[in-house]
């Protein structure tokens, strides 16, 4: 245990140091992120995947995303996701995968159509690949994560490490954040999101993987703090995430990782002998009074106007028009546009063209259910319906999966207010398909169904 939380701390020290370094020489966030999949691909290839380690070069590929976005490290949008699908088919080779992961390809071929329509659009303004890589390559990123994941059977503790790999680099990401820009109080003006908070990076997306982290550092706090050390370390780092996340006045994220902790509390307590319910009632008392801490800390240090900006006010507390940042319009429109081309759609990525002909400038969707609705017409709600109902069906029958519902949440409401600009929902909704057991027999290690 002594030599688990040493290695632990020396891996949080690690890439608090590197949160540093990259701040003071900022170059060096393109060599790391060379550096990543070159030593990724090294592990992968040097144990044949024999422990699943793609999956854990993946989950720090996603943890490290925003970071190496906002540090201008990133070759460009789409790096991390591009990295993740090669590993992932490196795996395939390596390890096989479930051929009952058919469905994920044929939602693959549910998006030709859409691909189709947008090639053949004639408009020399457009960049039809650039617009198409930009919309598919989430969607892409998932199908592939999720072909790979299908029902691979894995040890609860060794899900932990896969989600806990994702942590790391967010705890570099707030640190970050913090040398970025040290003392809120000094750069908060109005109940917008914050740039200035968030690392000069999109509040929306870094609200959305420190929301990540805020639940990946609770499972630590909650499952596996064995020590007195482990409960300060785990606790502190739940804090200091998850105040970051908040004054970055971008809402989804941490609503998103309120719910998820709500689920897994549910998950607990229901699975949960006698004693277990009493033990649980502490956790929850800790939980509660943790989330009050951070809220009134939160919300002295930004002279209460956080507390404004989630009760959809402005600076001097008259309520905002509208409840979703102006994304109301945009779903307006792909609603529309569904109803007005309901069987093709309008073509992957031409929404935002036709955006920008409606109102004079170019407006991605954040909501990728709408996307969908618009671009793909009736292959888009098949494609969504496979997708939402693929691990419902899988869960009947992996109820060891505690993650489960919380991972679900987590990619459902992300992908309603942030679509898939990164690759974190993606990821985390492939997770709910891995088939989680407390314990493997020597036969069922790295096997699919």
């Amino acid at each position: 245990m002594k030599k688990g939380i040493f290695s632990y701390a020396l891996l949080l020290l690690l890439h608090t140091l590197v949160a540093l370094v990259v701040f003071v020489v900022p170059f060096l966030s393109k060599v790391i992120a060379l550096l990543i999949p070159v030593i990724g691909f090294y592990i992968v290839y040097r144990n044949k995947n024999a422990n699943n380690e793609v999956l854990l070069v993946t989950a720090y590929l996603v943890g490290i995303e925003v970071f190496l976005r906002m540090t201008n490290g990133n070759y460009n949008n789409e790096f991390v996701k591009l990295n993740i699908i090669a590993f992932m088919f490196i795996g395939m080779i390596y390890s096989n995968f479930s051929k009952n992961a058919f469905i994920y390809w044929f939602f693959l071929i549910l998006l030709i159509p859409g691909i189709l329509i947008t090639s053949t659009h004639i408009d020399y303004n457009l960049d039809v690949k650039k617009s198409l890589v930009f919309n598919l390559s989430g969607p892409l990123c998932l199908a592939i994560s999720a072909i790979y994941m299908f029902k691979r059977r894995v040890l609860f503790s060794d899900l932990q490490k896969i989600i806990a790999t994702i942590g790391l680099p967010i705890v570099a990401t707030t640190v970050y954040l913090f040398l970025y820009n040290p003392s809120v109080k000094d750069v908060v003006t109005g109940t917008q999101s914050n740039f200035e908070t968030s690392g000069g990076f999109g509040p929306n997306q870094v609200s959305t993987i420190l929301g990540l982290g805020m639940f990946i550092f609770f499972t630590q706090l909650v499952l596996f703090s064995k020590t007195k050390k482990e409960v300060l370390l785990n606790g502190f780092l739940f804090l200091f995430v998850s105040y970051r996340a908040v004054v970055t006045f971008s809402r989804g994220g941490v609503i998103t990782a309120v719910i998820m902790i709500i689920c897994l509390l549910f998950l607990l307590y229901y699975f949960s002998n006698a004693k277990g319910r009493t033990k649980f009632s502490l956790v929850f008392i800790l939980t509660i009074l943790m989330t009050l801490g951070i809220w009134s800390y939160s919300s002295v240090q930004t002279g209460g106007l956080i507390i404004k900006r989630y009760s959809n006010e402005d600076a001097i507390g008259r309520t905002k028009k509208d409840k979703l940042g102006g994304r109301e319009i945009i779903m307006d429109t792909e609603i529309k546009l569904f109803l007005d081309n309901p069987v093709l759609g309008i073509g992957a990525g031409m929404g935002k063209e036709i955006r920008k002909e409606s109102f004079g400038m170019e407006v991605a969707s954040h909501n990728e259910i709408t996307r969908m609705l618009s671009e793909h017409g009736l292959f888009g709600i098949f494609g969504l319906l496979i997708l939402l109902l693929t691990p419902l069906v899988l869960y009947i029958n992996n109820r060891q999966h505690l993650y489960f519902l919380s991972f679900y949440v987590f990619w459902l409401l992300t992908i309603n207010h942030a679509a898939m600009r990164i690759a974190a929902p993606a990821f985390v909704y492939a997770l709910t398909l891995l088939f989680v057991q407390v314990k493997l027999s020597e036969k069922e290690e790295n096997s699919v169904e």
